[in-house]
């Protein structure tokens, strides 16, 4: 067995040969493949080579999409978002330019990177808030990896990002921005469960009903006193309109007449009054 013996001087930086580097068992040597790439015209020639060379690095880039597995997105599209990095990263490198190992494994991380990124969000937010979850959440991570570390603080975050206290509680806002909670969901395991739906509150009706009143106040001040006291009788009192007859000396059919004009009459202005604020921008006079 060949032992490499150091053969820097005491007291300078040690170097490492490029030669002796750890090298992955799926980093092929493809120099020569390159080059002649490098040489051939666009044709089925060239096309061959560029696919020799996917197939050979494939599974590195299947490596790269395995560290980001368990975070929301299957391992086979990661592999396929990882492949698309490969392709692009083989038609961009330049073999004089040095290994292509050093220039392919940052841009197929970027392309996964970008995916998660682009596509994985169900909340859109703004890049830069997104920044800011990744430097909260490895901040986290690392304040807590020792066993028995307390939840890191606000201020421990801030701290060890150096980011201000706002910019963190920006980022751990962002952190549950990047899945969603069906409706469905239920909230508790208790035999009378309820969904995250049955929390949401629902459109309160009463409100409709406040703004046709006061819409309508106007109009029924108008009216002459004996048509307030039939509608009052009416819609207040709950009396018929054969009660209503009887007590003001009038027939049934007439009461009915009264009401129906009565109704028309406040309902055409009420309807007249919202047509004008709209067409004059809000505002509106009444005669």
């Amino acid at each position: 067995m060949l032992i490499e013996t150091p053969t820097h001087r005491p007291g300078t930086p040690e170097t490492t040969p490029t030669a002796s580097r750890r090298r992955h068992d799926d980093a092929p040597d493809t120099a020569a493949l390159f080059a002649r790439m490098a040489e051939l015209e666009e044709g089925p020639e060239r096309e061959a080579v560029r696919d020799e060379l996917v197939t050979l690095w494939l599974p590195m880039a299947h490596r790269i999409a395995g560290r980001f597995r368990d975070r929301g997105e299957s391992i086979e599209d990661l592999r396929q978002v990882a492949a698309l990095g490969l392709v692009k990263a083989i038609d961009r490198f330049d073999p004089s330019r040095g290994a292509f190992e050093s220039y392919a494994v940052p841009t197929i991380t970027g392309e996964v990177k970008r995916h998660f990124r682009d596509r994985m969000w169900a909340l859109r937010v703004p890049r830069r808030v997104q920044e800011l979850r990744n430097k909260v959440r490895v901040a986290r991570r690392e304040l807590t990896q020792n066993p028995g570390s307390p939840e890191p603080s606000v201020a421990d975050l801030a701290t060890h990002t150096g980011l201000t206290e706002e910019e963190v509680n920006a980022g751990l806002e962002a952190l549950d921005s990047f899945s969603t909670l069906s409706l469905d969901a239920e909230l508790s395991a208790d035999d009378d469960g309820y969904s995250l739906a049955d929390t949401l509150g629902a459109a309160d009706s009463s409100y409709d009903v406040v703004v046709d009143r006061e819409s309508a106040k106007e109009g029924l001040r108008r009216l002459p006193e004996r048509e307030r006291a039939i509608l009052y009788m009416r819609f207040f009192e709950d009396m018929t309109q054969s009660r209503i007859a009887d007590h003001l000396g009038i027939s049934q059919m007439h009461v009915s007449r009264l009401i129906s004009r009565s109704c028309a009459r406040v309902r055409d202005e009420v309807l007249g009054q919202r047509t004008g604020n709209r067409g004059s921008g809000g505002t509106s006079t009444t005669a």
